[in-house]
């Protein structure tokens, strides 16, 4: 028999439990129990100000605060919201999978299809390893490099973010880059010692990196098209440069698709580039946001004959009780599975209307500004600087006019709009965003261009 009475317990519980009834509130509660309120550092608005939204639901385009009020979101939980918020064949699926059990620490055949989907729409991944999150793919693409090399030195380009894994942490973008740290407290200098970092775009750079350290540089590792310093597309060529001189000097290059992967295109930036005549293909590849459908789904991915370097198979260790989940892989089995080419024409159409929208309310207050684009994803740069030239590298992001994007926000958050609360992230549509989503947004744009034109240093 089967004893259910405590089940009855915990439902009473949850009914009874009273949420906070506006963000302040949430935010110094949380402040007691959690370090800074937040569990990812960009979420608590440090580079915004004010109280960060907490979020009691979401549907289509549209998030919800705990006060009640909506947003149109243009985050999109940074990614992974490709289709809208809790879209109903999504739910459907992981709570058919939850209802079969949570977790199971044994392989399932959701695990096998997810990779078989992740194949088709990129055959340069024969064998795929799923993971939980997207650091932990990029540090296990890092550790299966220097197996399969031998060698002890990666590569990484200032601006570009991999996840907290401490050897990359060096001259990352996104959060690290809005809190304005160098890398992280924790990290040691012998760590550190083992990652080069050069300037994004700079195939110069590159080539002399391996004329001094050719025989010791296992990887490099770079986005396929930044999105964490904003978004700074790889100048022409650029990908294609770093393909060459790994495979002349016998390193692997690692092209990290966390954020670009299933959501610039089905193939990601690598299908991107290729239907746009670059012919290219790294040795690894690393996916996260997309994959997971919004539950924690990550996988590297390339040849056999690489990643059969991992156990149980080869000597370079890895392994994750909650890899391939059932009912986290359910999600983004479904979402791919939904992804069709109807999804990325209206994604795509959204990011024309919205990004070019935010261009034309910026000239008309004189903002100087440029917004740069790479497939759906786009973000904007404020400054003379940015305008003028456009922004390839970290430098170039950061000498921007950062004070600008603080009111911009703000004024987009007071109409309803709810944006990354960090200037170097990319904005996030999605195919739930119809004509009244995107018509909200477009209303609230020329007030916060004119915060932004307001802006003083």
């Amino acid at each position: 028999m089967t004893d259910t009475a405590g089940f009855g317990q915990v439902e009473t519980a949850l009914v009874g439990a009273t949420p906070p009834a506006d963000n302040h509130t949430a935010f110094l509660r949380a402040q007691d129990a959690i370090p800074g309120g937040v569990n990812s550092p960009v979420r608590a608005y440090g580079s915004v100000g004010g109280d960060p939204r907490f979020l009691a639901s979401a549907r289509g385009p549209y998030v919800t605060d705990v006060a009640g009020r909506e947003y149109v979101d243009l985050v999109g939980s940074w990614g992974p919201a490709l289709l809208g918020h809790a879209h109903p064949e999504v739910v459907a699926a992981v709570q058919e999978a939850a209802s079969r059990g949570l977790s199971f620490g044994a392989p399932t055949v959701g695990e096998v299809e997810l990779a078989e989907e992740i194949r088709r729409r990129v055959p340069a991944a024969e064998h795929v390893r799923l993971v939980s999150t997207g650091t932990e793919a990029t540090m296990t693409a890092v550790r299966l490099a220097r197996g399969v090399t031998g060698r002890p030195l990666v590569v990484k380009f200032a601006g570009c973010y991999h996840g907290h894994v401490d050897s990359l942490l060096a001259e990352a973008g996104s959060g690290v880059a809005t809190l304005s740290m160098p890398g992280s407290a924790g990290v040691t200098e012998a760590s550190a010692a083992e990652t080069l970092v050069l300037p994004y775009n700079d195939l110069a750079a590159v080539e002399a990196a391996f004329a001094a350290h050719g025989d010791r540089i296992a990887a490099v590792i770079t986005e396929a098209a930044p999105a964490n310093m904003g978004v700074v597309p790889p100048l022409p060529g650029f990908n294609a440069g770093l393909r060459r001189l790994t495979s002349q000097h016998g390193a692997l290059l690692i092209l990290d698709e966390v954020l670009t992967g299933f959501r610039v295109s089905d193939a990601g930036y690598w299908g991107l580039a290729r239907e746009q005549g670059e012919d290219w293909t790294p040795d690894l590849f690393t996916f996260g946001k997309v994959v997971g459908g919004g539950m924690p789904v990550a996988a590297l991915a390339g040849p056999a004959a690489v990643m059969d370097h991992l156990a149980p198979t080869g000597p370079v260790y890895q392994a994750g009780t909650l890899s391939g989940n059932p009912v986290a892989v359910a999600a983004g089995l479904a979402t791919l599975r939904l992804a069709d080419e109807l999804v990325y024409d209206r994604v795509a159409q959204v990011a024309d209307t919205v990004s070019g929208a935010l261009g034309e309310a910026l000239d008309a207050e004189g903002v100087p500004h440029r917004v740069q684009r790479v497939g759906s994803l786009f973000s904007v740069f404020f400054g003379e600087a940015a305008a003028r030239d456009g922004v390839a590298s970290f430098a170039d992001a950061q000498a921007q006019d950062v004070f600008r994007h603080r009111p911009f926000f703000h004024a987009m958050l007071d109409a309803g709009v709810n944006l990354p609360p960090s200037l170097f992230e990319a904005w996030f549509c999605s195919a739930a965003h119809d004509e009244d989503a995107v018509g909200r947004i477009l209303e609230a744009l020329p007030s916060a261009a004119q915060a932004a034109a307001a802006a003083t240093a």
